[in-house]
């Protein structure tokens, strides 16, 4: 069994213009870091013309998809009947984003597969991040 989850969805992104443009975007989940969700941009799909990936609690993108959830960076919540919208915080403003909840819900299913909510910490391995942290010298 593969050890990293990766789905793509489209994204429609939020404007001030009545007209939302679509924009490619891959959710990305690993049993290595099992807590995190991975969100990537295309370069075409930014600004700065590079990938932009955010990071964020997969706790927190399941809570989203039923409440407003989250007060940081990243926010997550209902839009509607089939939408979620996330919220993303940054220096240069903020992005918005709404994807189809049942393809989020998708995802987070397939993650929950293969670390069941709870057993996160069975996942981790806390010598390599510990190595991460710092810099090697262990």
């Amino acid at each position: 069994m593969s050890s990293v989850i990766e789905q793509s969805v489209q994204a429609r992104m939020v404007a001030s213009a009545p007209r939302m443009e679509t924009l490619p975007a891959t959710l990305q989940y690993d049993r290595g870091d099992p807590f995190t969700v991975r969100m990537a941009f295309p370069a075409p799909a930014t600004l700065e013309g590079t990938e932009v990936a955010w990071e964020f609690s997969r706790d927190l993108l399941a809570a989203g998809v039923d409440a407003p959830a989250g007060v940081g960076d990243v926010r997550v919540r209902p839009f509607g009947y089939d939408r979620t919208v996330l919220e993303f915080h940054a220096a240069e403003g903020i992005a918005m984003v709404h994807v189809r909840t049942a393809e989020l819900r998708r995802f987070l299913r397939r993650a929950q597969e293969l670390v069941p909510p709870g057993d996160e910490s069975r996942f981790l391995d806390v010598d390599r991040s510990l190595a991460e942290l710092l810099g090697g010298a262990c």
